[in-house]
């Protein structure tokens, strides 16, 4: 058996292989970030734990399946498996990279196609449930909420002969360093940020407002811009070709975005109230809903993506059938989780660009959920 790397894990979680994995890391950390899914048979077993007894934690984990283990950055993992191969397993490798790779593993997937021409494709960090889209019509690209990993973009349009046009961020992002600016600065693209969240920022970007439109390629509205305040003050999304709606933190498949991460919950789950019952009912039920965020990984289909359709959303989604303004603001408010996400004050300075984040402490600052929604 090779060891195996976690774009590897992520393909066999989102095709619902059976995937038996070993977690060496300490209790709080694995409470604190960890990989559930139905397909997933989890076993916690600190490092500690096999040091001190690996014949012990080997009658504890599966005979003959392959068995992978996941430590924080590999190298435990590596150890533990030589461990548990000198106990007699010989089923048994570890995750290269362990969760700080598992957290910055990104790969693109199709949508679907735009009516004049062109694709969509959805973009998933698994393991930080974070999604980000490219947009293409007539060789040029749209980019919206990019991560840091900026390469993974332009390879992908040096890849397919597409020029990146626009850069955009739907919203000042509090769980993940936006590569927004960077993006733009390495291909001369054009760096849109919402004007309401620009407001402290100190790089000048072109201002997004509500009813603004991008236009590119050949798509006959390009992209329309939609005010969609509550998750922050300047929340915006998109409808690209009347057939898909980027919501960004906004609204998600399976729960709404939280209004709280700025210190202003009681002011902005008001906003929050006014774009899913005032606003977006307002569009088409057939719009396809592309979140920016996912919080578990039951909600990627079988596809490989995570989507829905407006309809099925105000059908099913438990945050969307409170119709009332007080009985949303209460049951919002009493959701909100009790954890942020990690360094989140410091990631909403950095994409301020008020803080700089030296290149070494990147992964160690995202580390951890995206811890976006609110409670389901």
């Amino acid at each position: 058996m090779n060891p195996l790397h976690t774009a590897e894990l992520a393909e066999k979680i989102k095709a619902k292989d059976t995937v038996h994995l070993l977690d060496i890391r300490q209790e709080a950390d694995v409470q604190d970030w960890s990989i559930d899914a139905d397909s997933v048979k989890r076993y916690d077993i600190p490092f500690a734990a096999i040091k001190a007894d690996p014949d012990k934690a080997r009658k504890e984990l599966p005979e003959h399946d392959p068995v992978y283990v996941m430590c924080y950055r590999g190298k435990s993992a590596q150890t533990a498996v030589s461990l548990l191969q000198a106990a007699g397993m010989d089923n048994i490798v570890h995750v290269v990279g362990g969760m700080q790779a598992w957290g910055e593993t990104l790969n693109p997937r199709k949508v679907g196609d735009l009516t004049y021409g062109g694709e969509i494709y959805q973009f998933m960090r698994i393991g930080k449930g974070c999604l980000s889209y490219m947009v293409v019509s007539n060789g040029e690209a749209a980019v919206v909420d990019p991560a840091r990993f900026t390469e993974v973009y332009t390879s992908f349009a040096k890849e397919n002969g597409w020029t990146i046009k626009h850069v955009l961020d739907t919203h000042l992002h509090a769980d993940h360093l936006s590569g927004g600016r960077k993006l733009a600065e390495e291909t001369g693209a054009t760096y849109w940020f919402p004007n309401d969240d620009g407001k402290e920022a100190t790089f000048t970007f072109s201002p997004l407002q509500d009813g603004k439109t991008i236009p590119f390629g050949k798509t006959e509205e390009g992209m329309r811009s939609i005010a969609s305040p509550g998750h922050t003050e300047g929340s915006i999304s998109f409808v690209v070709d009347d057939t898909f709606l980027l919501s960004g933190d906004t609204l998600f498949t399976e729960s709404i975005g939280r209004p709280d991460l700025a210190g202003q919950a009681e002011q902005w789950v008001q906003d929050l109230h006014n774009t899913l019952y005032e606003k977006y009912p307002f569009l088409s039920l057939d719009l396809i809903v592309l979140p920016s965020h996912f919080s578990e990984l039951s909600e990627i289909g079988t596809d490989g993506t995570v989507q829905a359709r407006m309809e099925d959303l105000y059908r099913n989604n438990p945050r969307l059938q409170l119709q009332d303004a007080g009985e949303f603001t209460s049951s919002v408010l009493d959701s909100i989780p009790a954890q942020q996400p990690n360094s989140y004050q410091l990631i909403r300075e950095a994409n301020q660009g008020k803080a700089v984040i030296d290149s070494t402490d990147e992964a160690d600052i995202e580390s951890g959920p995206n811890r976006c929604a609110v409670s389901s």
